[in-house]
């Protein structure tokens, strides 16, 4: 996991400065910035409404008295992709325009949501044993007796 993050950080500062270069060479560099600009300002307006739309979601299911957790990874993918439209540049513009569409950022929730109950997180890909298989459980009964 360390190591994909340092490829990241690494990655996608270089793609973008590429990406920057490449547009300005092409459309000017006032123009960059003002392209740069504009989608962080559309970006942050349709993050704002799909936001509103995601809280409305935790609240009713909430007062169902049922467990959002599908509307609440939503919004942990919202957080991220407002990071990301945020950050200067054409590539992390284009991924935080995706988690924008709402049917893409659901089957990712899902797909987050479904990871982590099977146990993929924090063992490199590799699923958790159930706690029925474990090698150092002691299945036995007992009996309460007050004195």
């Amino acid at each position: 996991m360390f190591r994909i993050l340092v490829i990241l950080f690494l990655s996608v500062p270089l793609l973008e400065i590429f990406l920057l270069l490449k547009v300005g060479s092409l459309i000017g560099a006032l123009w960059t910035v003002f392209v740069v600009v504009l989608t962080a300002v559309i970006g942050a307006s349709l993050l704002r409404m799909q936001g509103i739309n995601t809280i409305r979601r935790l609240q009713e299911s909430t007062s169902r008295g049922e467990l959002p957790a599908i509307a609440m990874i939503e919004a942990a993918i919202l957080l991220f992709a407002g990071a990301l439209l945020l950050t200067p540049g054409f590539f992390t513009d284009a991924v935080g325009f995706l988690c924008l569409i709402p049917a893409l950022r659901q089957k990712l929730a899902i797909a987050v949501l479904q990871r982590g109950l099977t146990g993929g997180f924090g063992q490199g890909g590799k699923g958790r044993r159930p706690p029925s298989q474990s090698q150092d459980a002691i299945e036995g009964e007992f009996e309460r007796r007050d004195d």
